[in-house]
Parts: structure tokens; sequence; C-alpha cells
């Protein structure tokens, strides 16, 4: 997110290409992306694995509100925000878990998802098919399979069993399969991730600045292996990654959201968004627009559109003295920047449910907030654009191998583990008793860490905390899943059948 250039990768403009090219059509209408490629050399495979890049930074669904939905409102941290009427009928049941079979978001969700694996699937087959099997090549096959394995990890503990395509898609009637068991694709998952983790560096050199290592692989299986509650295999591939030295807390937690803590010591992967010296952002991404402080252009705080707002419940998550609470929440009466003493502006005073002036709420998220100084320098006053979304941050692997030993019975060797996270946010080290006063601190650093970034709803499932915690907003058990989209379901001609409950 620097306000110069970053050049990721050489062929940087072969994908943007790509990705020009694939519009905005559906998953199961579109033709195959890059099909000219298939007879080129390395070179062709290498773009077709930026396109997968491009893909990922560019998608609704991975990026946007779908997203949000998905991973942020249905949790206890935030809600929907933005104005109450703005996109209520596609975007606020996920608040209510109103769940819908035929939405926008989720639909939206769905085909990005699906998207991107035949993306991914289409790299696979062009080096099959050319029998490529040199090092640079072999690093491309492991990133598509990343690629895969990312996407189907988002689509299997969203809905629960769905089709598995690992083939390319050439025509739409080829999607058009029944469900695997999600043992099927965490078989997939498991397979595409240990071959990734096997063909990719531990590190690249500068000039590659966000591109997929091993330890990026290691973190997303570990996390699927938590999911799953294999705790043995998270702990393995967890302290490999620590065990790495290619990553440590970022000295500010604040920091870590910032223009300096973008490619940090902290990153494992994160979405590259850029933006020229003369403001220009093409190559950016919407992900921090989309929650920035919605106001008015008079009261200098248009800054975005306004969504995924923290809740009181978070705000009150925090125990005193905890930096992170500081630096998650962007209080509608205090300072811009409360951590550094601000910039001379105050955010007027505000309610959820009653617009005070030009601003509709009490929080906003401030993990995606750039400070006015900065924007200024890139000439963008408002949508920040140029803002990288955080995906792995070394934290979530501490605190997953802290979980890991104290549900194997080993909490001794947790201690340091949370302890470290918890310095790092002006805390004290931590006591426990039991094994289950542990978890329970581990629960709540996850909580207080991870605020606003989209793991809280995940992680009340795999515990079985949501029907306790999610029950009082309208979470019932069956809102684990989300129903498949009805337009995916009358595509397949019966072939795929709706989730259970739904």
């Amino acid at each position: 997110m620097k306000k110069n250039i970053k050049i990721v990768f050489s062929m940087l403009a072969l994908s943007s290409m790509i990705m020009l090219l694939a519009g905005c059509n559906k998953f199961l209408d579109r033709k195959p992306l890059s099909a000219t490629l298939d007879d080129l050399n390395q070179g062709g495979l290498e773009g077709q694995i930026y396109g997968l890049y491009s893909n990922l930074r560019n998608s609704a669904g991975f990026t946007t509100i779908p997203w949000l939905a998905m991973h942020d409102f249905r949790s206890d941290d935030s809600e929907k925000g933005s104005d109450p009427s703005d996109g209520a009928e596609w975007v606020a049941p996920f608040d209510r878990y109103q769940y819908v079979k035929d939405l926008w978001a989720s639909n939206t969700y769905w085909d990005d998802h699906y998207a991107l694996i035949n993306l991914a699937n289409t790299a696979i087959q062009t080096a099959d098919s050319l029998k490529l099997t040199d090092p640079a090549s072999m690093n491309n096959i492991a990133e598509a399979r990343f690629f895969r394995a990312f996407a189907y990890f988002d689509l299997v503990r969203s809905f629960g069993d769905v089709p598995k395509i690992d083939f390319r898609v050439y025509n739409a009637s080829q999607a058009n399969i029944a469900k695997s068991p999600a043992s099927a694709i965490y078989a997939l998952i498991d397979a595409d991730l240990t071959f990734a983790a096997g063909n990719l560096p531990t590190v690249w050199g500068n000039q590659y600045p966000g591109r997929l290592t091993s330890g990026a692989v290691k973190t997303l299986h570990a996390k699927s292996y938590l999911f799953r509650g294999n705790w043995s295999q998270a702990l393995s591939l967890s302290q490999q990654v620590i065990s790495s030295s290619s990553y440590s807390l970022f000295s500010s937690y604040y920091g870590i959201f910032k223009d300096a803590g973008e490619n940090s010591s902290e990153s494992i992967f994160e979405i590259q968004a850029y933006v020229s010296p003369n403001g220009s952002i093409k190559n950016g991404c919407q992900f921090a627009t989309t929650q920035g402080v919605r106001g008015s252009n008079a009261s200098g705080w248009n800054l975005g559109w306004g969504w995924n707002t923290p809740t009181d419940n978070l705000v009150a998550a925090y125990e005193p003295g905890d930096v992170r609470k500081g630096s998650t929440i962007l209080f509608s009466g205090q300072s811009d920047d409360p951590s550094t003493g601000g910039y001379g502006r105050v955010l007027p005073g505000s309610t959820f449910d009653v617009p005070a002036g030009p601003l509709p709420r009490k929080y906003w998220n401030k993990k995606i907030y750039a400070d006015p100084a900065y924007r200024a320098s890139t000439g963008q006053s408002d949508n920040p654009n140029w803002i990288n979304k955080r995906i792995f941050r070394y934290a979530d692997v501490l605190l997953m191998a802290a979980e890991c030993h104290n549900e194997l019975g080993n909490g001794a060797q947790a201690i340091p583990f949370v302890n470290a996270v918890r310095n790092r946010a002006g805390l004290a080290n931590i006591t426990f008793t039991t094994q289950a006063d542990l978890r329970n601190l581990i629960k709540q650093e996850r909580r207080v860490e991870f605020g606003v970034e989209g793991e809280r709803f995940f992680d009340l499932v795999r515990w079985g905390d949501a029907v306790t915690v999610l029950g009082p907003l309208g979470y019932t058990n069956k809102c684990r899943f989300y129903p498949i989209p009805q337009p995916a379901i009358d595509k397949s001609g019966g072939l795929l059948v709706q989730n259970p409950e739904w």
C-alpha cells in the first residue's frame, strides 16, 4: 500500500489484462480464462498465476460486502453498518440470522470463490498438459493449489458439503455436479497444501512483496486442522511456522494496520493494493473503502461506505489498558487517532440509531483507517483503496499453537505464546489454574486480537459456543452453514441439493 507503485511480479500488466477480460461474469456462465496461454511455456503459466493474485484483490467475494457479510456480520463483533436502508434487502439478513437462499451477497461469495477455483484449476491443468517440472513452474503450481485450497476452506466452513471441482471447466454444464461431503473437500485441501508447502520457499526476495510462501501455506493448513479439531496436526504446522524464524510480532499493534505494517515481520499473507503517485487506484482494493467512515463531504468525513461497524459488545470486551481497543475502534467523539494524540479534528458524537450531525454511528473499524496526512499525499482524500487486506498474521499462529497445546494437555507450553501476544498489547502475563481456565483465556485473546478481522464467527462455531453467544441475537444451530445459493441449484438441473434444515 505505498504511494509508489509496488511491482509485485514482472507480469502485473498481464494479470490486470486477464482480470479486465474476466469482467463480472458469473462463474458458471464464463468461458475459461487465459485459454490462449495453453500452448505457451512457463511464462504463460506465470501469467495465469498472477491472474489469481489479481482476482483475489478484485473480487467482492474476498474483499468487500459479500466477504464482510459471511465473515464479520454474523459475529457479535460487528454489524452491517452504513445507513439502515443501505443494502438492507441483501445484507441485513446476515445480522439477524434470517438467511435468504437467493441473496446477492451470498450468491457473489459463492460465485467468486468458484471463479478462483476455476482459475487455479486452469493453471494446474496448463502445467500438467505441458509437463512443466522446472523449479519456477513448480512454484507456480504450488501457488495455484494454495489458492484452490484457500477458496475451498472458505466454502466448506461456510456452506458445509459443496461441489468438488478439481478440473478446468470448459462449459457451464461441467460445473453442474452434486455436492461432495466435507471430508472429501478437506482431503483435497490437505493434498493441495501439502504439495504447496513442499514447493514454495520460506521467503522470497524483496522484489516479490506479498508472494505466497511455505509459511502462508502452513498457516492456512493449520487453520483448517484447527477448524476440524485436529489439534496435533494444527500444532505441528504452527510450530513449523514458528520454528522457521521468518516471522515475529510487529512492535506496535496499531502499526500493523498502517503503512509501516504492510508486509512487515508479522505479515504472513496480505492482499496487495496499490496507488500511483498521481492518485490512480486502478490496482486498488475496496476492502478499506467499504468500511471507511461514512459522513458527508461538508464534514470532511466522507471516507468510505460505512459498513462493518463494531458493536458495543466488542467495545466492552477489552480489559483496561489493552491498546488493541484504541487500535481497533475508531470512536465518534474522540480524536482521529487516540493512540497518537490525533490530528486536531474530532469525530462528532453520534448514536447507532439516531444520526447526530453527519455521522450515524458511534464506532468505526480503525484497522482500515487511513491517516489524513497519508490520504493527502496519495491524492485520495477518501476511498482508501490502497490499503492491503491482512489475511494471515503471526499472532494467529502463536494463538493457534497455544490453543493446541492446551487442548493436548500441555497448558504450560501455551503460556509463552499467549503472553507474547498480550505483552505486545500492553497487558500483563496470564495465570491459570485449570485447562478450562486457559481455554477461556485463549478464546478471549483471539477475540480482542482479531476484532473485526473475520475470525470471530468461525471461532465460535468451531468451539461450539455459537448458540450460547449468538443465540440472543437470533442464531440457531442451523445457521452455522449458509444455504446453498438458489441460482446454483437451479442451474444444476437438480444435481445440486439444498443444505439440510434449509
